[in-house]
């Protein structure tokens, strides 16, 4: 997260979860933070070794990304009116790092 921090993101929640149902996985935020211009910036931290095997970034398949999806709905159902807002993915391959802003969006 203080990665993220130094590029001028502010903190707002971490880990968020939420239940589907009792026999159907729900979803999960690892990171919710604020951009300077005001969006919601809900990241998915993913982490490998190396980058062998695709890397970090491409183990977040469309099962994860609908996941995600869900639990940000979820979140921002709780405001009154939701900001703008994207989804971003933080790859960590061994010491490399990679920020893919709006990697994926809610479609």
């Amino acid at each position: 997260m203080r990665w993220l921090q130094a590029r001028g993101l502010t903190p707002v929640a971490r880990n968020y979860r939420v239940a589907r149902g009792p026999s159907a996985r729900g979803g999960e935020v690892d990171l919710i933070l604020r951009d300077s211009d005001g969006t919601l910036v809900f990241v998915e931290v993913r982490a490998r070794a190396d980058a062998r095997h695709g890397g970090a970034a491409a183990s977040v398949g469309a099962a994860k990304r609908r996941r995600i999806v869900f639990a940000a709905q979820h979140y921002l159902m709780r405001l009154a009116t939701p900001p703008p807002c994207r989804f971003d993915v933080l790859a960590l391959d061994g010491e490399d790092v990679q920020w893919i802003q709006a990697a994926f969006d809610a479609a």
